[in-house]
């Protein structure tokens, strides 16, 4: 995945090697601790996501532009 299934751990260590970021397993055990969501995916449900996304945005969203998150949180 490119490093993808390891952004949390890349973006709390970034001089640490790519290759020696999954030997940070402790990350996943501190999100559970402190009630913080750490979110994975399987590469198959990955693509799913990226492709939803990309249909939906090139396909006739209204605003190409329009943010996600903001729009899933925006209220009225």
């Amino acid at each position: 995945m490119g490093g993808l299934n390891l952004q949390v751990e890349h973006h709390l260590f970034p001089s640490m090697p790519s290759g020696n970021l999954r030997r940070a397993p402790f990350v996943r055990a501190h999100c559970a601790e402190h009630a913080v969501p750490y979110t994975e995916a399987g590469l198959l449900e990955s693509y799913g996501i990226v492709v939803r996304h990309l249909n939906r945005v090139g396909l006739g969203d209204r605003d190409p532009f329009a943010c996600p998150f903001v729009t899933a949180h925006r209220q009225g």
